[in-house]
């Protein structure tokens, strides 16, 4: 019976297609003994006898209902908390706390306080319900998971933590529950509905890893030359006033992150000069502390945030082009679809894959290639009308090319081959016609800047009014001519259907009506200066321009959610800084008065310390200009302070502020800093140079976007580029002897650096004047000139003989030699002339000092250098 059941279980494959393959007849058993032992086991457990049913016990029957409603319950309280409209409410609820937050300022009602007091108690248990309850439905463990929760958990706990000990008097209040308004950073959550901002929060959350690591360079930067100063500094300032020292370990270090954020660095640099006698003694090598310090922290410590910022901001943009190019359309079929996967992972493409991509559609894209014979005839034929359609493209996109005239009736009386209507046509698109223009619109916007709007009966403005009649009939004509060209409004292709082109009837109609219409409106004239923007048109002549504009609008148009996100941090900061300092930054005239009752009739000062001058004054209490009395005012003076403009005043405020309505004390609050330490860390370092590298990436996108088609990438253009516009370098070789023994002394190294080193010394004799200097320094000096100056002659005069006038100023370098040399003989003429005189032109010999870089250019890394200098100056018209 048993082998009879075995029988009836076993698994029985056909072998006789594999019979000739032993190899694959051994897989095919291999593989069924699995699935024979699976068979086997199943009918094992359904042969198996029914347990018996054992009695539960009523505490069973309610542990395991209980156990089933609390699945249930579980089951409803995730959906609650995963559903939209929880998810809004707590923004909501989050929104409102950050509204009370934000209520709080100085000199409040009390029923104000009771309200805050009581709306604090409130949202605290309201967060606390939703904590407990996204605990219960999704347990301990799974609610520590996301990095939100355990955020709101602190914030919860501390928030608890705070209401119980003000409230039981143990302690004064903390400030703690500032951190709820720091909840309205899980608003973000909404990002993954709004994809702009969802990009940019990942790009600011990514860049937190490198951003912890800059920091502790920048922390070990700071100490290291905070150390360093107080060891060189430390007690020898002589400007008892000055507040940034090297006194003290903390001061060091605040004085130093002063001086990278490169606000009053100066006035610190020049107190310590003055320590070690000025610059005539050992201060001009204490200063190379202070400029090391600046170069190295600011110029290129503090631009790794930049660095950052870009890479993270280019990172994401790749992934998000990615993700939108990720569906790949289906394989055609003929072979298209498949593809030889390489060593390295990547796709192997074969002539025709490339040339599909290169070439776009062509009579082999069903798969079948082309005989090797005949593919490169098919290449060649292929090229023709590709170069010949980039052509006509271009002749079409340039800036003289003008629109045809297009199909309707222009103003229901001119059609379409109408011969007055032709002729308009031809008159305006003539390129003779558009410069006239051009040149009328920025005179007419220069006359309109000399008007004189006081004197309006002047003799200026009255012959202004007549350029004024010449121009507004120019534009009065050339507006006429487009007109009938292209039609008013009413079919396709009209000449107001264009925005710009509306702009242009509105200028001209307003300097009409200001013409015509009397005085009474001819404030309007100063419209027709929007008639400059009108040049804006030759963009398309200048691709590097077109690209800039472009890069400036999609900047303006996207910058919202950098703005957003901003706005958001000087907002919350604005809720620390109200908490932390409202009150504070009161102070009187007379400093040994510290609150508003003493602080009361008059006080004794002395001009300039000298006490046989003094000057009664009235005692004020008053405030700082900039305070965080309020949110308005608290975030003003954090904008001021992202600035870095006087941001060390308004810190020492605050380090001296005591309490509310309490003067000033020096250094009584000195761990305020780090308040101020985080905030420029987070906004003026790091958020500030989002926005500056969101617009390098958006310029490098833009001048990409024309290309996206191209199988070609960047480097590849330019070396294709490069290989079309090189041209030979021509060197002239004399073939005359005399003159040949001239050009290779000329063009030797010895003279070049004879000439090299000439050009050092002269240089540096140039820079030994000093105020005062005695008169035989001053002979000395200009003998050292005037040999020079005949040094460069000989060089001039040599050269001249070696390369012949026509070849030597074909040289630009020469050319500037040239007239270098003939500038110093003028100045030296003047100088022999009217020794007296004032104006001179030395100024000139300067300039020698550039020919230096036509030596340096043969070293290749300061050459790259001044290669990448050369084109970014060529990009900036």
């Amino acid at each position: 019976m048993a082998e009879t059941e075995d029988l009836q279980n076993a698994i029985k494959v056909d072998l006789s297609s594999a019979k000739q393959n032993n190899v694959v007849a051994g897989l095919l058993k291999s593989a069924m003994l699995p699935l024979q032992q699976v068979v086997d086991a199943k009918v094992t457990e359904e042969g198996r006898k029914p347990r018996k049913h054992i009695r539960q016990t009523a505490w069973q029957k309610r542990m395991k209902s209980f156990e089933k409603w609390n699945r249930t319950m579980r089951r409803k309280a995730r959906k609650v908390c995963k559903s939209q409209w929880m998810f809004w409410l707590i923004v909501i609820l989050v929104f409102l706390n950050t509204c009370v937050l934000a209520t709080e300022h100085h000199n409040q009602p009390p029923w104000l306080d009771d309200f805050q007091e009581y709306t604090n108690l409130f949202f605290v248990c309201l967060f606390t319900f939703e904590m407990l309850l996204k605990m219960y439905a999704l347990g301990l463990s799974g609610y520590m998971v996301s990095l939100f929760n355990r955020f709101d958990f602190i914030v919860v706990i501390s928030s608890i933590l705070e209401f119980i000990l003000v409230n039981q008097e143990i302690m004064p209040p903390l400030g703690m529950s500032v951190l709820r308004c720091i909840r309205l950073l899980r608003a973000f959550k909404v990002t993954r509905y709004w994809a702009s901002m969802g990009n940019l929060v990942k790009s600011l959350v990514n860049s937190i890893a490198s951003i912890n690591a800059l920091l502790v360079l920048l922390i070990l930067f700071i100490f290291i030359f905070a150390l360093l100063g107080m060891q060189i500094f430390g007690g020898r300032f002589k400007n008892e006033e000055s507040r940034g020292t090297f006194n003290n370990f903390g001061q060091s270090c605040l004085t130093v992150f002063q001086i990278l954020t490169g606000e009053d660095w100066n006035v610190v640099m020049y107190d310590g000069i003055e320590a070690y006698g000025g610059i005539k003694g050992m201060g001009a090598i204490a200063a190379l502390y202070f400029i090391i310090l600046f170069v190295t922290g600011n110029f290129i410590l503090l631009n790794v945030f930049l660095a950052i910022a870009v890479d993270n901001l280019s990172t994401d943009e790749d992934e998000v082009e990615a993700e939108e190019g990720g569906e790949e359309p289906p394989p055609i079929e003929g072979g298209e679809g498949e593809k030889v996967i390489g060593a390295d992972g990547l796709p192997v493409f074969n002539e025709s894959d490339m040339k599909i991509q290169m070439f776009g559609e062509n009579e082999y894209e069903n798969g079948e290639e082309p005989p090797p014979e005949e593919l490169p005839e098919g290449a060649v034929e292929e090229e023709k009308p590709i170069v010949e359609e980039e052509e006509e493209y271009n002749e079409d996109d340039s800036a003289n090319s003008c629109p045809p005239i297009p199909e309707g009736t222009a103003f229901f009386v001119f059609k379409k081959d109408n011969p007055f209507r032709i002729m308009c046509h031809k008159i305006q698109a003539h390129p003779i016609c558009s410069n006239i223009i051009l040149v009328c619109i920025l005179v007419s916007s220069a006359f309109l800047a000399c008007e004189d709007p006081l004197k309006s009966k002047s003799q200026i403005n009255q012959t202004l009014g007549y350029f004024d009649y010449f121009f507004t009939t120019v534009f009065t004509f050339e507006c006429g001519l487009k007109l009938v060209s292209y039609g008013f409004l009413f079919h396709k292709g009209a000449f107001c259907r264009t925005p710009f082109n509306v702009l242009d009837v509105v200028v001209v109609s307003v300097s009409l009506i200001s013409i015509f219409g009397g005085s009474g409106i001819g404030f309007l004239k100063i419209l027709r200066v929007l008639r400059v923007l009108r040049p804006l048109r030759a963009i398309n002549r200048a691709p590097g321009l077109k690209q800039v504009v472009q890069c400036m609008i999609v900047s303006v148009k996207s910058i919202g959610n950098i703005m957003a996100v901003t706005v958001l941090l000087i907002f919350m900061f604005g809720v620390i800084g109200v908490q932390l300092f409202k009150g504070k930054f009161f102070m009187c005239t007379d400093l040994s008065m510290d609150n508003n009752q003493t602080c009361q009739g008059e006080f004794i000062t002395y001009k300039d310390g000298d006490i046989n001058k003094p000057i009664v004054e009235e005692r004020v209490w008053e405030r700082s200009p900039f305070h965080y009395d309020n949110i308005m005012h608290a975030m003003l003076t954090l904008f001021v302070v992202a600035t870095f403009e006087g941001w060390p005043g308004i810190l020492y405020v605050s380090i001296d502020s005591n309490e509310a309505d309490i003067g000033p004390k020096q250094d009584y609050r000195p761990y305020v800093f780090f308040y101020y330490f985080t905030y420029l860390i987070i906004i003026a370092f790091f958020m500030i140079n989002i926005f500056v590298g969101f617009v390098i990436v958006t310029f490098q996108s833009e001048g990409e976007a024309s290309f996206q088609d191209c199988a070609l990438d960047k480097n590849q253009r330019n070396c294709i580029e490069f290989a079309l516009k090189a041209k030979p370098v021509r060197r002239y070789i004399p073939k005359n002897p005399l003159q040949y023994r001239l050009w290779a002394f000329a063009t030797s190294p010895f003279c070049e650096y004879t000439v090299f080193l000439a050009i050092l010394l002269n240089t540096t004799s140039l820079a030994m004047k000093f105020y005062k200097q005695p008169t035989a320094y001053t002979d000395f000096l200009d003998v050292l000139n005037q040999v020079f100056t005949y040094f460069f002659l000989v060089e001039c005069i040599l050269k001249l003989g070696a390369f012949r006038f026509k070849n030597y100023f074909r040289d630009p370098w020469n050319a500037f030699d040239f007239f270098i040399v003939a500038g110093s003989f003028v100045d030296l003429g003047l100088a022999k002339i009217n020794p007296d005189s004032d104006a001179s032109i030395g100024f000139l010999r300067l300039f020698r000092v550039a020919r230096l870089v036509k030596l340096l250019n043969k070293d290749e890394g300061i050459r790259t250098l001044l290669w990448t200098f050369l084109k970014s100056f060529q990009a900036l018209p």
